[in-house]
């Protein structure tokens, strides 16, 4: 009878701690999820399973600092493609990014995957802030 007492306990608090979870935090684990899925299958084969690249063709997705520095321009580079060179990591990357053909809503999801991956806590990358990036691609 204790033991049935204490599992029906640990059931209600498990559901009190998962009911508690604020909707900003659920929002960032459904993005980072979907965005998981889309890196997977849309970004994985280029980027590395690690967020590696590819030698000097591919950048890696690894550093925090280019990534946080341009935060604005990664949904015009996901959406239209990248073909002028960037610097990450100190290192010329001249290579060309074809346009992924996502949504916005996927472009959200996927930057929060890869913006919370590979050594990277940048927090969520909303729909909202994809939309009013998307319109200032040059």
């Amino acid at each position: 009878m204790k033991l049935k007492v204490i599992f029906v306990l640990l059931g209600a608090i498990t559901a009190l701690v998962y009911s508690c979870q604020s909707e900003q935090k659920l929002e960032f684990m459904r993005y980072y999820t979907s965005g998981q899925q889309l890196y997977k299958t849309r970004c994985q084969n280029c980027h590395g399973p690690q967020g590696e690249g590819l030698a000097a063709l591919i950048p890696p997705l690894t550093d925090s600092l280019f990534l946080k520095n341009n935060r604005s321009k990664l949904a015009c580079y996901v959406k239209n493609g990248l073909k002028l060179p960037i610097l990450v990591n100190s290192k010329a990357y001249n290579g060309q990014m074809p346009p992924a053909n996502l949504t916005p809503v996927e472009i959200a999801q996927v930057l929060t995957y890869v913006q919370n991956s590979f050594g990277n806590n940048q927090g969520l990358h909303s729909i909202e802030q994809v939309n009013k990036d998307l319109n200032n691609c040059n």
